[in-house]
């Protein structure tokens, strides 16, 4: 199973959401990184992702995007494949 990090704040809904999902396809462990805690982390999301709002979820090296991004990929039947692949 790929790792999987995804950038959150502390009350973000989407991110819960989020959550919920990678946890119903068998992710056990999801690499927090809050970025309302620290501007800098913020800085460094917004450089490599090219937005400012969270969730931003990587599957590996994927960067899979928000929690929009998310479930259209799981509708899609892409995020199982991605999440399994080596």
């Amino acid at each position: 199973m790929q790792t999987v990090k995804m950038y959150t704040t502390a009350v973000c809904p989407y991110c819960v959401r989020a959550k919920q999902i990678l946890k119903a396809r068998g992710v056990e462990h999801i690499e927090e990184i809050r970025v309302d805690t620290s501007p800098e982390l913020r800085a460094h999301m917004m450089e490599i992702t090219g937005r400012r709002t969270v969730p931003q979820i990587f599957i590996g090296q994927t960067h899979v995007g928000g929690c929009d991004d998310l479930m259209a990929l799981d509708a899609q039947g892409g995020l199982l494949p991605l999440l399994q692949s080596a």
